[in-house]
């Protein structure tokens, strides 16, 4: 049996949690210290399939990895790359480690990389990574499901991207670490994720200027600039307004700890406006609490530092039960509304329209069977959950680890009576004393 989790909703979330590293921003610097002949040791690393995914793909080019999960890193020795393949089998599972594409292309002038796959939210092309490594000079066959891409020697140039990609922005990025000349890319993601590859990278020995800003700047160097590092990665942010929304939607009190603020700002903003009090005790600690019944305001999802689509589904559990009635608009990705249908189960009040929905809180969700269609998804049903009436069971697990490490334990830290199980034989008695626990 796949493993689930039972939900008893209405407790208070209150006390500490501890957002763990970014999901987002880890596994591109993975792909980026195979840049360096030699050990690399990544710090504030969460244990996540992705993680797992990543050092699958990055083990298959024969560079050595070794994840130390008490410590929480990942060390990563690419003094020699024995393979420029990237197989379907472990870049299907997971997008990002396309990103493995820049960086081949980068040190080995060739790679052969699967197209991505990963959560089905919607079309993610890759044609802008196609098109900047076209015009670095790579040549590139698309066959098989592959992308093979080759270049003799790599020119920077100018790129500018229709779009602001995270990933093709990352992408290129990697893949004009060593190009001659200069390269420009234009129209480029700001998410602080692309700041942490640019400090991750400079570390290393590269030129990059304009990191978090729509125009980047990459400097080309030798390959003997760059030199193996060791490097902590910054805190999760979409973790952590994961968990602010479950301690806002439960009306209780908590300190996030592990937290950039700043990389949260617009979505404090709406929390705020939403009725929640958010205070700064530390620069990287921030108190979350909530009293009474939130009031519904209004989302458009952006590229950063707009509201970020990854906390869209957290928004819709939120309205779910606030005052009034919000709309949100989802002008990222087609399919990211799949949370839907699950929440209706529960009893919430949204019409959809293509991109946008309008939620018509109620006062309180209903717990329901429901299942995670993707990582974030599944992410809010948890949070709705533990806001609703009676008994939630969350199926499709998996997508859920691939994104939040330990979830249902710092859940639990916090009062939330959630259990993982995948044997009913054994659930029932865990649940009793859980229950049991809850109540002390």
């Amino acid at each position: 049996m796949a493993d689930k989790y039972k939900i008893h909703g209405g407790n208070q979330l209150k006390g500490e949690v501890l957002i763990g590293g970014a999901k987002n921003s880890v596994l591109k610097l993975m792909a980026g210290s195979i840049l360096a002949k030699g050990e690399s040791k990544i710090y504030n690393v969460p244990e996540l399939t992705d993680v797992g995914i990543m050092l699958e793909v990055i083990n298959a080019l024969g560079v050595k990895t070794h994840h130390d999960k008490q410590e929480q890193s990942v060390t990563i020795d690419a003094a020699d790359i024995t393979s420029i393949t990237a197989q379907y089998e472990y870049v299907s599972k997971m997008r990002a480690s396309f990103n493995i594409l820049g960086a081949l292309v980068s040190r080995c002038k060739e790679a052969i990389v699967a197209l991505p796959g990963g959560c089905a939210i919607g079309e993610r092309r890759v044609d802008f990574h196609i098109k900047g490594l076209e015009a670095l000079g790579a040549k590139i066959k698309i066959e098989n499901g592959y992308v093979h891409a080759k270049a003799n020697k790599l020119t920077g140039t100018d790129i500018y991207l229709d779009i602001p990609s995270v990933g093709a922005t990352e992408n290129l990025m990697l893949a004009s670490i060593l190009a001659e000349g200069s390269t420009r890319i234009q129209n480029a993601a700001q998410e602080p994720e692309i700041i942490d590859l640019a400090n991750f990278l400079n570390t290393m020995g590269a030129d990059i200027v304009g990191a978090g800003t729509s125009e980047i700047v990459i400097n080309g160097v030798k390959q003997d600039d760059l030199h193996p590092i060791e490097y902590t990665t910054i805190p999760d942010r979409i973790e952590a307004g994961t968990f602010m929304s479950a301690v806002a939607g439960t009306r209780g009190k908590a300190v996030i700890r592990n937290v950039y603020p700043a990389h949260l700002t617009f979505f404090n903003d709406k929390l705020i406006k939403m009725g929640a009090n958010i205070k700064l005790i530390e620069p990287t600690a921030i108190e979350v609490s909530c009293k009474n019944r939130l009031n519904s305001v209004n989302f458009v999802t952006q590229p950063y530092p707009g509201f970020p689509t990854d906390l869209q589904s957290m928004a819709m559990v939120l309205l779910s039960t606030a005052n009034g009635v919000g709309i949100i608009t989802e002008s990222l990705y087609e399919n990211r509304f799949m949370q839907v249908q699950h929440l209706l189960r529960m009893g919430a009040d949204i019409h959809q329209d293509r991109n946008h929905a309008i939620i018509k809180g109620i006062k309180k969700l209903t717990g329901a069977t429901v299942g995670a269609s993707d990582l974030r998804a599944g992410a809010s049903l948890v949070v709705a959950g533990l806001m609703a009436d009676g008994t939630t069971t969350v199926e499709n697990l998996h997508h859920i680890d691939r994104g939040y490490e330990k979830f249902d334990e710092k859940l639990r830290n916090l009062g939330g009576n959630i259990v993982r199980y995948s044997d009913d034989n054994n659930f029932n008695e865990e649940m009793r004393v859980r229950a049991d626990e809850s109540r002390l």
